[in-house]
C-alpha cells in the first residue's frame, strides 16, 4: 500500500471518528469515552504521518508501533 493511500485513509478514518463522538449522547460517560476515542482516532493518522518522515528504519519502526497502539486503543 502506497504512503499516500494510507495517509488518505488515516485521515478519513480521524474524520469518522469526529462524526462518531459528536453523535454520542451528552452525558457524561459518553463525554469522558468520546474523548479518549478522540484523541487515539484521531492520532492514528497524525502518528503515520510521523513515521513517513522518520529519520531510518528502526525510526518508523518505532513510530509505526505508536500508531499501532493508538489503532488498538481506539478500537477498545
Amino acid at each position: 500500500m502506497k504512503s499516500e493511500e494510507l495517509k488518505k485513509r488515516t485521515k478519513k478514518y480521524a474524520i469518522e471518528i469526529i462524526k462518531l463522538v459528536q453523535s454520542l449522547p451528552k452525558d457524561r460517560v459518553a463525554d469522558v469515552i468520546g474523548k479518549q476515542l478522540l484523541r487515539s482516532g484521531t492520532s492514528v493518522g497524525a502518528n503515520y504521518r510521523s513515521a513517513c518522515r522518520a529519520r531510518s528504519k528502526a525510526d518508523f519502526i518505532s513510530k509505526m508501533k505508536i500508531v499501532e497502539e493508538e489503532a488498538d486503543e481506539s478500537l477498545y
